[in-house]
């Protein structure tokens, strides 16, 4: 039964102009009174690490252009004469703790400019300028000279910068980026992000909002370094790509002491590399026990630093004949919390990386032993601390295409159970309704979706994808799954996770905010398991810790002890499917943001609600 009241409780109101009340974290507070400076202590690629690398984070400067045809301007425009101001990389300057506090607008280019310090650079080493998330597209000048174009918002990218550098170590060299985004009125991919803010869209953020950093590589290096794990057998199939010729030596370390050696030689012409090492009496990883390998590689003088565990991770019958997750082939329940990964001072950058280890220990402590990062690729760090803690991570692909339809994507699926399975993806025509009609927005989706895959599979938290969410943006979820299991046959995969699924992937995978929970079973697959991945959404909003005056949830609660005995009756209903064929669920939501109230957590981290 459709519980029609709850239903129009919670439709979205139209978005107002309201200021956002201003909210610091713990983390962020520390930043704003100087007490920390946002730079990374730690490596921000935990599983390619080399030592020789310099953050760029920090003071930068930034200005605001208009541009009415910045669509192509980005490309040529030159950088303006004045109007600069600070900014605090790697934060949006549409963050508070950037120090600007300002919208890019659609007909504008936001500048950054920044001044850096040749460091030595060898005979025949290369400087490159690492730059791991900018929303959305941007080109990249040193010294004057244009070195390179990036299209993507969530992925990183790098640009050897070495030949327009001066030829003594000392010398100053200036970055300049030129960013242009479109926001929600483009096709790109944005995940939450909306000019409007409002309900379930939020604050849309643009420019440098992941590291930027310098790194000096030899001639002869070491270019992908990827551990494949093989529970079943004890076996590691360690995969490089690498620049030059020489002996490549890797070895796997546990606990800090070497346990298998392995090496290969490679010669003029060669760059692949494969490794196979065996290990005695493996130590597997799990959520109770995250036992974390060491792995080093080293190619002529290049080192390189990784990790790696052993685990496995599939969907398959259970004794009954029920379709279950396996991991270590014993079966898991799936107790999963919606991470939206939004935060009141950062946006989409977490303040600290203490921030990120509250977020995952929080949840943990409240039982639940899985995050669905939703719609967004997280920086390296948090799948690192993912990693150490034992937290498992079910990754989405972040969502794009044009202007979401109400009723196709929202009004028509929370009416009609029936629409979830009978809505085919294939077509031109569904294709303009689920705002997937744009050429370049799919090619820009099937790119995100493989590099993300790629840049997470090393990472043995991540136990699976989802692709699709709410048919926003969908389009041939078959041949999307398809291609995901061609680039990782290790993980399974939920091609479609709300409605319009297409009979494919690994899960039948619905949301449920507005009827009794309940396990409905997939008629067409009888092999694939069922989780509800979202549900729940109780709103309380805790007074001086929100960020508007009006809140949006599913359900609201008169207050926390009435908060509290809600969510936990509908918590201790789904973990009761459990044994009606039920494999996991995903509660919505890790926090607050912005005017949804509905999170375990207040947006500024400072109240847990089921404390």
């Amino acid at each position: 039964m459709l519980d029609l009241r709850r239903v129009l409780a919670s439709k979205p109101m139209p978005p107002t102009d309201a200021e956002l009340n201003p909210l610091l974290t713990p983390w962020g507070e520390k930043i704003m009174n100087g007490e920390k400076d946002g730079v990374p202590v730690s490596h921000p690629r935990p599983q390619f690490a080399r030592d020789s690398w310099i953050s760029l984070n920090g003071t930068w400067e930034c200005a605001f252009v208009a541009a009415p045809n910045a669509a192509a301007d980005w490309h040529t425009a030159e950088p303006p004469t004045d109007g600069w101001q600070p900014i605090r990389v790697p934060f949006s300057p549409e963050a508070s703790l950037s120090g600007v506090g300002r919208q890019l607008r659609p007909d504008e280019l936001l500048w950054y400019r920044r001044v850096f310090t040749t460091p030595p650079i060898a005979s025949g080493e290369r400087l490159i300028l690492h730059l791991d998330a900018v929303d959305w597209a941007c080109s990249v000048r040193v010294n004057g000279r244009v070195l390179g174009e990036h299209v993507g918002g969530y992925l990183p990218f790098s640009v050897d910068v070495t030949d327009v550098l001066g030829r003594h170590p000392g010398e100053r060299a200036e970055i300049v980026v030129c960013v242009f985004d479109p926001s929600d009125t483009g096709t790109q991919l944005r995940g939450k992000q909306r000019l409007a803010r409002g309900g379930i869209w939020y604050t849309a953020q643009s420019g440098i909002w992941r590291d930027a950093w310098l790194e000096v590589v030899p001639k002869t290096r070491i270019e992908e370094l990827i551990v494949e794990p093989h529970q079943m057998e004890g076996r590691m199939t360690l995969r490089a790509k690498v620049t030059g010729k020489g002996d490549f030596v890797a070895c796997v370390l546990d606990n800090g002491s070497e346990v298998i050696r392995a090496s290969a030689t490679v010669g003029d012409g060669e760059r692949d590399v494969r490794l196979v090492l065996d290990v005695d009496d493996p130590h597997l990883w799990s959520p109770e026990d995250p036992h974390l390998y060491g792995v080093v590689a080293a190619f002529g003088s290049d080192v390189v630093r990784s990790y790696c565990a052993l685990r496995s991770v599939r969907v398959h019958a259970d004794a009954r004949g029920v379709p279950r997750v396996y991991l270590n082939g014993r079966p898991i329940f799936l107790r999963g919390v919606l991470d939206q990964g939004y935060w009141p001072d950062g946006l989409m950058t977490p303040p600290s990386d203490e921030a990120l280890e509250h977020d995952i220990r929080a949840m943990r402590d409240l039982g639940f032993n899985m995050l669905r990062m939703h719609l967004k690729v997280e920086q390296p760090r948090f799948y690192a601390l993912c990693d150490r803690l034992g937290m498992l991570v079910w990754q989405d692909i972040p969502s794009g295409g044009g202007t979401y339809e109400p009723w196709p994507t929202s009004y028509l699926p929370t009416l009609l159970r029936s629409s979830w399975t009978r809505v085919p993806d294939r077509s031109p025509h569904v294709w303009r309704l689920l705002a997937a009609d744009d050429a370049v927005y799919r090619d820009e989706w099937r790119a995100t979706c493989e590099g993300t895959v790629r840049l997470l599979a090393g990472h043995p938290c991540v136990i699976g994808w989802t692709l699709f969410n709410e048919g926003w943006g969908q389009f041939d979820a078959r041949a999307a799954c398809d291609a995901v299991r061609r680039i990782d046959r290790t993980r399974p995969v939920s091609a479609t996770s709300g409605w319009y699924d297409q009979g494919c992937g690994n899960f039948f995978s619905v949301h449920n905010y507005f009827r009794p929970l309940r396990v409905w079973r997939d008629r067409r697959r009888a092999d694939r398991a069922f989780v509800i991945s979202e549900f729940g959404g109780v709103s309380w909003a805790v007074a001086d810790h929100v960020s508007l005056g009006t809140s949006y949830g599913y359900e609201e609660a008169a207050g926390g002890k009435e908060f509290a005995a809600e969510v936990r009756a509908l918590l201790a209903r789904a973990d009761s499917l459990e044994a009606g064929g039920l494999a996991g669920y995903v509660y919505t939501q890790l926090s607050d943001v912005e005017e949804e109230t509905n999170g375990l957590l207040t947006y500024d981290r400072r109240v847990n609600k089921l404390a």
